[in-house]
């Protein structure tokens, strides 16, 4: 059997790839665990610069779960909970991740594929690419976080009506509503998101973590201390800091090592 999770890296570039393309990608119990246990063991990680999440082949990023598994996996009301708390360990895992993350979608992203690339900081469609969660024809719940990363990402009227419409529709209206960062034509999906990956990995690693930390902290409501506000400083005491200026002074590109 193919090993359904791929982990390719690329210098400081990693790929995690859901690989059942004869199954349009659907993910399985395991395949949940794989991608888990790889953005938990990234994150100890120093030189890692961007993760990248894709599908296999160009026509789904992923489906959604896999349903032949219902049966002997989310039968009841004990084995959903067990299942659903496995998803959510791997929504948490990929949320908060300290490294910047990128989906690279090609295809179908619904279902439990879309809550698995709207986790990632930035998501890179191609114009034939579909979205939603038709979750109810299937006479199934989106759990609490499930639906509160949705409402984040794209407001509670616009997540209720994807949720209650259980429609699929096209990457213009995944960009018009939020869902998806840009749109590219199918051709160039590959291309795009890896130029972006490049691009996110020639910053200083440090910068881009901390970016991330301040973001995720601005969205707790409780006001910020003062030594949260210096903490943007502490960016002028490192070498990267120093290889960037001076790099800059001497028109060179600068050489990052995240110290």
């Amino acid at each position: 059997m193919a090993q359904e999770v791929l982990i390719e890296r690329d210098g400081g570039i990693v790929t995690v790839t859901l690989n059942r393309p004869e199954r349009l990608n659907a993910l399985t119990w395991a395949m949940w665990e794989s991608v888990r246990d790889a953005f938990i063991a990234l994150e100890a990680e120093d030189d890692v610069r961007c993760i990248v999440l894709r599908g296999a082949g160009d026509k789904a990023f992923a489906p959604g779960a896999d349903i032949a598994e219902f049966a002997g996996l989310r039968s009841n009301f004990e084995q959903a909970r067990a299942y659903g708390q496995l998803m959510h360990g791997t929504m948490r895992a990929i949320a908060d991740s300290r490294h910047p993350t990128l989906a690279l979608i090609r295809g179908i992203c619904v279902g439990g594929g879309l809550e698995l690339a709207m986790l990632c900081d930035i998501r890179i469609c191609g114009e034939s690419s579909r979205f939603g969660v038709p979750i109810n024809r299937l006479g199934v719940t989106m759990g609490y976080p499930e639906i509160a990363a949705l409402i984040k990402l794209v407001g509670r009227q616009v997540a209720l009506e994807i949720l209650l419409e259980g429609r699929v529709f096209d990457a213009a209206e995944a960009k018009e509503k939020g869902l998806v960062s840009r749109v590219v034509p199918d051709a160039r999906v590959a291309e795009e998101a890896h130029a972006a990956a490049r691009r996110i990995a020639a910053g200083a690693p440090l910068v881009n973590r901390w970016h991330k930390k301040f973001a995720r902290r601005l969205e707790d409501p409780r006001p910020l201390e003062g030594k949260e506000f210096d903490e943007p400083y502490e960016t002028f005491d490192t070498e990267d800091f120093r290889q960037g200026y001076q790099s800059f002074l001497k028109k060179e590109t600068p050489i990052f090592r995240g110290r």
